[in-house]
């Protein structure tokens, strides 16, 4: 798969790591990442967060994770809703 056909696809990422951000994220569930090229060049990704808005966290903090195109629907379609 291409970057452009990559770029398509919504990117998820697991939280490894909530310490100081306890109300705001939660250990081993997973987040929507925004893309945000200006936070990635500072090694931060942007994921909407339990506050259900988007803010920028360290990326070591997540680890990206590529999820079939039904799980990645189903999931999309919730966080729709």
């Amino acid at each position: 798969m291409n970057t452009k056909e990559q770029n398509q696809f919504s990117k998820f990422g697991l939280c490894l790591n909530n310490e100081g951000y306890a109300a705001s994220l939660e250990v081993g569930k997973v987040y929507r990442i925004i893309p945000d090229d200006a936070a990635a060049i500072h090694g931060y990704v942007r994921v909407i967060d339990e506050s259900g808005e988007t803010y920028a966290y360290t990326a070591s903090r997540f680890h990206v994770i590529q999820l079939s195109i039904a799980v990645e629907r189903a999931l999309l379609s919730i966080l729709r809703t």
